[in-house]
């Protein structure tokens, strides 16, 4: 009963690792939109389809390695996904064409599966007790953001000495180097007896059949489209529209001397400012409504991003939204996925989640796809952003309707 009792367990710093290192190489990816792009002379929409398809591919993915990880184990599961990330970016650093990269971003997009949310939220949620369980998944959450802090600039500094080819072979290294880890991660089982004979299919009957299910379905779309969305066109965004404002000023002083620099950054602050927004998330999922606090970061999402595009788009202006956006960037995962292990129990909660999950993918995938087409048709982002505003006010809505309550007739500890 001790170790139900401290938060830190080995659990929770393996998983930590691994999600760090697995949300580090695929928060970097917008830094190559540009590069790549101009080396081939490829249209901005293509190389966005490939992110795009990665998303897609994580999300159709983030269920199968959840149930995976419940039939065979976690750790199998995890080594399972980091093995095909692995393999996607050594093939996708010898790929020449649109379709080979797209096709290569199934790999990429499963291998995140097996080695990011889904899986790893499951195995902490299990190993936590009930009391630290919120600020547990919070803390594994956090580990996602500090991995996009150092992801995008390390990106960006390897791209001054080595081509993007060798920086994705670096890459596909370090999420082998990952797995030494895992040895140390042994979760023990807490849930009944009771919810260990209950099914898997009796479970997602109840779950589908339940209203509220189909609400955090719904209301986890919008986090997709805006994060991906960010993730993939906002450096480039920002190289496009800041490069002439950039010369002098305080940002030129302190060393953000190129627009390319100043994209990295934004990326990296969002990652920064969102370790304090997932981690008060985690104390306020504690004591207040999880819905009510989704409905409200989806509400200041909605606020932030439509300032940023009302108000003249400068440096200052970049960094101002970087770090707002940030501290609600990931807040909602701690929420959503208590909010499924509360209501559903925690015997299949990483096939429950992952499902859910599959909705915020969809979202993601929109996002960064339409980035890429809407540009190439306009010149120009704007449109997209405000499709953004949209869902999100959307998000908004939704969550409120929610029951937050043990379902009834559903077996639970």
């Amino acid at each position: 009963m001790e170790q139900r009792s401290s938060i830190f367990t080995p659990v929770l710093i393996v998983g930590c690792v691994i999600i760090m290192v697995s949300f580090a190489v695929r928060a970097s990816f917008g830094v190559f939109q540009i590069p790549i792009a101009e080396e081939f002379g490829w249209l901005r929409a293509e190389f966005s389809l490939a992110i795009a398809i990665q998303n897609l591919a994580w999300g159709i993915g983030q269920p199968i390695f959840g149930a995976l990880a419940e039939k065979i184990g976690d750790r199998r599961a995890i080594i399972i996904g980091s093995l095909v990330y692995a393999v996607g970016l050594v093939l996708s650093a010898n790929s020449v064409s649109p379709l080979e990269h797209q096709a290569y971003a199934w790999l990429v997009g499963f291998g995140i599966a097996g080695s990011g949310f889904g899986v790893i939220l499951a195995v902490v949620g299990r190993a936590s007790s009930d009391e630290n369980r919120s600020m547990s998944l919070a803390i594994a959450t956090a580990a996602g953001s500090a991995g996009q802090v150092f992801g995008a600039p390390v990106a960006e500094w390897m791209l001054t000495f080595l081509n993007w080819q060798s920086v994705f072979m670096v890459f596909a290294a370090v999420i082998l180097l990952m797995l030494l880890t895992l040895p140390l991660m042994r979760a023990p089982v807490q849930a009944s007896k009771a919810e260990l004979e209950e099914s898997l299919g009796q479970i997602l009957v109840k779950a589908f059949k339940d209203p509220s299910y189909t609400l955090i379905f719904l209301g986890f779309f919008s986090c997709g489209y805006q994060l991906a969305f960010i993730t993939a066109h906002f450096p480039a965004f920002v190289t496009e529209l800041c490069g002439p404002i950039l010369a002098g000023g305080v940002l030129h002083n302190i060393g953000i001397t190129t627009t390319s620099a100043l994209g990295a950054v934004a990326i990296s602050l969002i990652g920064l400012a969102n370790i304090a927004g997932t981690l008060a998330a985690g104390w306020a999922g504690k004591r207040y409504s999880k819905k009510y606090l989704l409905a409200g970061i989806y509400t200041g999402r909605t606020i932030v991003a439509a300032l940023f595009i009302l108000l003249p788009i400068t440096p200052d202006s970049v960094i101002v939204f970087s770090i707002a956006m940030g501290s609600l960037w990931l807040a909602t995962v701690p929420l959503t996925s208590g909010l499924v292990a509360h209501i559903y129990g925690l015997r299949y909660m990483g096939t429950l989640y992952g499902i859910i999950f599959f909705s915020h993918q969809l979202g993601s995938f929109l996002g960064v796809w339409l980035g890429g087409r809407m540009y190439d048709i306009y010149g120009s982002y704007t449109a997209v952003w405000w499709i953004g505003v949209g869902v999100g006010a959307f998000s908004a809505i939704v969550h409120l309707p929610i029951r937050e309550k043990r379902l009834e007739g559903l077996v639970t500890a």
